[in-house]
């Protein structure tokens, strides 16, 4: 197996919770707080998935915060737990008021649009805006399952030898549009965390339905969809433009599921603007 470049993924802070559970971050910059939340693929973490963004909006005025979820990243990844939106979700809850954060925007993908979405419709009061990337949920789960990207990530999860270097790119190569954008460094970034994760991270993670839920999501949001999405399927832009309040939906051509990797720029534009309408 080829050796990770060093260094592969940064060591950013620690925050501890209550129940002993560690949750790594970055942080940048000041003004309005925004947390990034990222998706559920193996080895993914909150600097693989947003190095390309947080910067530039730290720059640009607001305090960018970038937690590992955890079960990922340089986070806590407890064996003898069951990975459910519930629980993730609770831990992201926990992890913003241990850094105290009171009002903050919601940026997340996949997963983490899930995990987003969840927390803003339980605790509004807290969200002063979400920004969600093709966010998981918003279909049935036999649906997901019968997805491409799906099958080939849960082939490669299940795969008794372990994860590699060239399974990891047949995954995040159907990230993408254009496969020619997967840096390798984002490759030996995800495979080193991959191969600490217990695999009940990936066999326990459940995302209820909750696309009936989102008539009651009041929050000022803005969503991008990749129309070559295959991991989480386009239906859910649908679903947000037509039952949420107060929402924006972009639909992108030539995009798979990493709206925020493939078209930064569109993606770093548009997100400010609306930030700045928050702010």
């Amino acid at each position: 197996m080829s050796q990770s470049p060093s260094p592969a993924l940064p060591v950013g802070k620690f925050v501890e919770l209550e129940d002993g559970l560690r949750v790594h971050y970055h942080e940048a910059g000041a003004g309005l707080p925004v947390v990034f939340v990222h998706g559920s693929g193996p080895g993914a973490s909150g600097y693989s998935n947003f190095k390309g963004n947080f910067p530039l909006w730290a720059e640009s005025g607001f305090r960018t915060i970038v937690p590992d979820t955890i079960g990922f990243g340089h986070s806590s990844k407890p064996e003898d737990v069951d990975y459910t939106l519930a629980f993730l979700t609770d831990a992201l809850l926990r992890f913003t008021q241990a850094i105290g954060l009171e009002r903050f925007v919601l940026v997340g993908n996949s997963l983490g649009g899930a995990m987003c979405i969840r927390l803003a419709l339980d605790h509004p009061e807290l969200v002063a805006g979400l920004i969600l990337m093709a966010p998981g949920g918003l279909e049935e789960r036999e649906v997901y399952m019968g997805l491409r990207g799906i099958r080939t990530m849960m082939k490669s999860v299940l795969d008794p030898a372990g994860f590699s270097l060239e399974s990891m790119r047949k995954i995040f190569s159907l990230q993408l549009h254009d496969p020619s954008v997967l840096q390798e460094q984002t490759l030996h970034e995800r495979l080193e965390v991959a191969l600490t994760q217990p695999r009940k991270v990936f066999t326990s993670l459940a995302v209820p339905h909750l696309a009936p839920e989102l008539p009651n999501l009041a929050v000022p949001s803005l969503t991008f969809w990749g129309t070559g999405d295959q991991f989480c399927p386009i239906s859910g832009a649908t679903a947000i433009a037509m039952n949420c309040r107060n929402a924006r939906v972009m639909t992108i051509t030539e995009c798979g599921h990493w709206v925020m990797v493939e078209h930064p720029r569109l993606f770093n534009d548009v997100s400010l603007q609306f930030l700045r309408e928050l702010a």
